[in-house]
């Protein structure tokens, strides 16, 4: 029964984080200084009767309290309202937005974690070592770089000789399915390094951490004075055994992550949802905005309520 109450009331607290995040967001956007109606209405002799209608259309007429509750009856019947810079539906922009950072942010994850996990494992079993050392100190610069400065280092290195912006090579008329997938390929290789070389700084030093903690257990020395190969010592006992923070890591990162693709996004000019995120704060487009901090609002919340799942499930004792 105490897991059973464990999971409602990690659930009903992950919902109650997703309402006050929805009510900040529609708060924060409203109290920056202008209007979407600035830029709307920057046409040449634009009348106030041409902003009034432009306010109307878009319900900007009403009282704050009034657009608030009007949107949480969108929000519950699934309308994120209609996009003002290109009055296409918010659901329908994030949707094209998302798909195209989905797969920048998997491949710099996997990326990371399988980096990170090989470097953390080095650094716990040469513990003491210069290998130790240079994983450590790697880990550490990396960690610490700015996203933005690192992706415009890679876009000095590799100019020239991979491209440094968009998502595609529009000069490509009807290319094949495998010049389509080259293109595709080198275009996405600087943002993912970038997503990939800072957050496996991270891996790398919680996976040390987990490591040399298992590493000291008793069943580890009776395994090394029973004569088992390093390797077999390594796979079946102390990574296994590590494997708590690494999951459960792991599960948190990736709704940071979505969050965190605004910046590399941004340098490379990927057309995903961190983009997105970028050109609604400059044309103060209030439901884009609400819909995208909506989708990472869920995304940080749901992987942290996975978070707290699998730690449940891997290690009962939290309950007791």
């Amino acid at each position: 029964m105490r897991g059973a109450d464990y999971i409602v009331k990690r659930v009903v607290f992950a919902l109650l984080t997703v309402f006050v995040a929805i009510t900040i967001n529609f708060a924060l956007f409203r109290l920056a200084p202008g209007s979407a109606v600035t830029n709307l209405a920057r046409v040449p002799h634009a009348t106030p009767e041409t902003r009034l209608a432009i306010k109307r259309q878009f319900g900007l007429d009403k009282s704050k309290f009034q657009q608030y509750w009007i949107y949480l009856g969108q929000l519950f019947r699934g309308n994120l309202g209609v996009s003002f810079a290109n009055s296409q539906p918010v659901a329908t922009n994030l949707r094209t937005a998302l798909i195209n950072t989905i797969p920048m942010v998997l491949i710099g994850t996997v990326f990371a974690i399988l980096l990170g996990t090989l470097t953390g494992v080095i650094a716990a079993w040469r513990r003491g070592t210069k290998a130790e050392g240079a994983s450590v100190t790697t880990a550490l610069a990396f960690y610490s770089m700015p996203t933005h400065w690192l992706g415009l280092m890679l876009v000095i290195l590799f100019a020239g000789v991979l491209p440094t912006g968009g998502m595609s090579n529009e000069f490509l008329l009807n290319p094949s399915f495998s010049t389509h997938v080259k293109d595709l390929a080198e275009h996405i290789a600087l943002p993912s390094l970038t997503l990939g070389l800072v957050l496996y700084g991270e891996y790398t030093l919680i996976v040390r951490s987990a490591m040399l903690e298992t590493l000291g257990e008793d069943y580890i020395l009776t395994a090394r004075a029973k004569g088992f190969r390093a390797g077999a010592i390594l796979r079946r006992h102390a990574l296994r055994n590590a494997m708590l923070p690494i999951a459960t890591l792991v599960a948190l990162s990736l709704g940071y992550i979505v969050a965190g693709a605004i910046l590399v996004e941004t340098v490379f000019s990927w057309p995903g949802l961190g983009r997105a995120v970028y050109d609604a704060v400059l044309q103060r487009d209030y439901p884009m905005l609400q819909g995208a901090f909506l989708l990472l609002t869920i995304s940080v919340v749901f992987f942290n309520l996975v978070a707290d799942l699998l730690y449940f499930k891997l290690d009962p004792r939290i309950t007791t």
